[in-house]
């Protein structure tokens, strides 16, 4: 045990006073404690307990044992500058619940030595306190600091507003220190393992260090200590600091341009190693986060103080920064996306929920609430946004605090796709369906996800009555419910005719190396034939909605037959985007048809991400090791494409398991050869690790592959 574990486990007090009664040790009990409190782990520097469930303490006397007949044994506790003092008291006596008890049970009053029972109320701060203790006899009194504790929100305590009554939730969402982040497209969903890691040396320490440092705090502390009580409070706090762009934050976004003096956040793995570096550097944000990083670690945070949280992806959210209900994406007459608009859809965005009654609403609105700590509009003057009430989202109650409508909207929004043309539009399609089409979560005990559609949104007909109700959007814009990847054409008022209709569809995702199918299905219902431009493009994106360069595009003219069902193949060849797309990448794909005679235009998109080829990673005897001992992981890339590849780069890392990038280079990797890395991995803690590994070559400006496994390390 260091010289920290006994300052706060088991003081020495001898020769500290020289009264009648001299205490010698105090003992925090904490093996006990800890598992009695569901705390294990938490801290090996700390005692870690649960508001309005007792813990216990031993205290030793150089004499004979506390005598309550004719002395007083009074406790204090101290956040900060708020203080309470409790008598101890023998279990006989009556305690107030909804106030600090002490109590010494007849059977732990030993000749040299006592052992009390100490209660918050279930409503105390969460917090690192101080505890004190004063014997007071007729003639003198002897005042000790026996140590520190921190105190946490108590999930397994039903009048906890944090209380949530499963125990395979309670593990899922407070222990687990092992999720799934969900990524890529609607079409394509990528899994992103995530280490929230409250279980590693520093992240207590770090999460505590959080709630010091805040606005709330520096502002008047006294009022900041009291609030911590509820979790409203505290999650808004926490939401906030995770980003750095009103305070002393944890992490510092960015979301195109180069990564240089700092990591990539594709590249983290994990929730530790960035509230450690943002703890030792003593507050400087950490550089970069983007949103799956932003929520994953504010989960990490609130599971530390004992809020049940996880994390939630959005697919098609919708970015609505002024509450319309819409947003509108422009187009060139050439299929080429635009970033015109202030709005946005990204094509996955993460946030997080987290489980807590809200007693400033009702009880109806109890439960999961949105927590989004990605910083992109202010609430009340800072930038957080919620806790949101899920069920405020899915009952259209927009009202509710906090930061509802913009919630709302993420999930509900319309799209309004716009074909301008020397700055006129000259094309229209309108999406109700394509915004929050997919919502996902990590299933309880399992990898896979579950769909938290119905959670927030009620039926089409509700929804489109609320929009009806805010008068937002204009009536003409509600005739359509065509989807993003279809369209049709226009009468010259704006409404739309069922006359010419265009889809456009892919025949499989692609596989990076593979040639890009696609379909056009252009359906003539006129009566007349129709000569057409097509113009078909291409281009990069990014997922938060920045559109980059064309990389493919094609133009032609066709004819098209009364009533007649035409159908356009088109192939992108891997040589066509073999230099531009990699793994993380999404495409954006747009067809415009135009009519020659009229010069009516008809849009229709479709967006994908590819799927990267595959890096294997083995760990000699399977994938559970046992802690501090040594076991080999085996790592390979195979060429799986037709040419030679350049300037090849293996590389591996694993936070808790290796202590530095691990790399393996080639020259040149010809088709069908494999690079490959053999390391050894120690672990110094148990609980659930990541290997990552990625692959690179000199042609591809960014990484070609990413991929995760997840090593379980046991003590034993």
């Amino acid at each position: 045990m260091d010289c920290m574990q006994q300052e706060t486990y088991n003081y020495d007090f001898s020769g500290t006073d020289n009264g009648h009664h001299r205490l010698r040790l105090v003992n925090f009990e904490v093996q006990a404690n800890h598992t009695s409190h569901e705390t294990q782990g938490l801290s090996n520097i700390r005692l870690v307990v649960r508001r309005g469930k007792p813990f216990k303490l031993t205290l030793l006397f150089h004499s004979q044992a506390w005598d309550p007949h004719t002395e007083g044994l009074v406790l204090e506790v101290c956040l900060g500058d708020l203080s309470e003092k409790i008598p101890v008291q023998f279990s006989s006596e009556w305690s107030n619940p909804q106030r600090w008890s002490a109590t010494v049970y007849p059977e732990n009053l030993q000749p040299q030595s006592v052992t009390i029972h100490i209660c918050s109320p279930v409503l105390s701060s969460v917090g690192l306190y101080d505890l004190l203790i004063h014997i007071n006899t007729l003639k003198h009194r002897l005042s000790y600091t026996l140590g520190r504790f921190v105190l946490l929100c108590n999930p397994w305590l039903k009048d906890d507003p944090v209380y949530m009554p499963l125990d395979d939730h309670l593990q899922e969402y407070i222990k687990n220190d092992y999720g799934v982040v969900y990524t890529g497209t609607n079409s394509n969903i990528c899994r992103r393992p995530w280490v929230f890691g409250q279980y590693e040396p520093g992240v207590l320490e770090a999460c505590l260090k959080l709630l010091q440092v805040s606005p709330q705090h520096f502002r008047d502390s006294l009022k900041d200590y009291s609030l911590r009580a509820d979790p409203v409070y505290l999650s808004r706090v926490v939401c906030a600091m995770v980003n750095c762009n009103d305070d002393l934050g944890i992490l510092e976004g960015k979301w195109q341009g180069s990564y240089k003096g700092g990591v990539r956040p594709t590249d983290w793995s994990g929730s530790a190693d960035i509230l450690r570096r943002w703890f030792s550097s003593n507050c400087i944000p950490v550089r970069y986060g983007q949103c799956w990083v932003y929520a994953s670690v504010l989960c990490t945070v609130m599971r530390v103080l004992g809020v049940p949280s996880r994390v939630v992806t959005v697919f098609n959210a919708a970015h609505d920064s002024d509450g319309s209900l819409k947003v509108e994406e422009y187009y060139t007459s050439r299929g080429e996306k635009l970033g015109l608009s202030k709005d946005s859809i990204w094509n996955f965005h993460v946030w997080a929920e987290c489980w807590m009654r809200r007693p400033d609403l009702g009880a109806g609105f109890d439960g999961w609430q949105v927590v989004d700590p990605t910083p992109q509009e202010k609430s009340a003057g800072i930038f957080c946004c919620g806790p949101c009430p899920v069920t405020a989202v899915q009952q259209h109650c927009l009202g509710a605090p906090y930061d509802t409508p913009f919630i709302y909207a993420s999930v509900n929004a319309d799209i309004i796709r716009l074909i301008v043309r020397d700055g006129l539009v000259v094309g229209r399609t309108v999406d109700t369906d394509w915004v929050g089409q997919l919502i996902y979560t990590k299933k309880v005990g399992s990898d896979n996800p579950v769909n938290l559609i119905h959670n927030y949104k009620g039926t089409k007909e509700q929804t489109e009555a609320v929009k009806i109700t805010m008068k937002t959007i204009p009536a003409k814009y509600f005739t359509s419910g065509s989807t993003s990847c279809s369209g049709a054409m226009e009468d010259g008022a704006g409404q739309m005719s069922p006359s010419l209709e265009v889809t456009l569809t892919m025949d499989r995702v692609p596989s990076l190396g593979d040639s890009i199918h696609m379909c056009v299905t252009v359906t003539n219902r006129s009566n007349s034939p129709r000569v057409l431009m097509e113009l078909v493009n291409a281009q990069l994106k990014e997922y938060n909605s920045t559109p980059q360069g064309s990389f493919w595009k094609v133009h032609k003219k066709v004819h098209i037959q009364p009533h007649e069902v035409l159908t356009l193949h088109h192939i992108i060849p891997h040589s066509e985007y073999d230099t531009v797309l990699a793994g993380d990448d999404i495409v954006n794909l747009a067809v415009v048809i135009k009519d020659v005679m009229t010069n009516k235009r008809v849009l229709a998109t479709q967006e994908f991400n590819v799927n990267p080829p595959q890096i294997t990673i083995e760990i000699e005897g399977g994938d559970s090791i046992q802690m501090k001992k040594k076991h080999t992981a085996l790592v390979s890339f195979t060429n799986q494409f037709i040419k030679p590849l350049t300037g090849a780069l293996l590389t591996v890392e694993g936070f808790g398991l290796l202590q530095s990038k691990q790399e393996s280079r080639l020259v040149l990797l010809q088709p069908g050869e494999k690079i490959e890395k053999k390391v050894s991995i120690v672990a110094s803690s148990p609980g659930t690790k990541l290997l990552l590994a990625t692959f690179s070559h000199s042609k591809c400006p960014t990484i070609v592959s990413r991929s995760f496994h997840k090593v379980s390390v046991t003590t034993v």
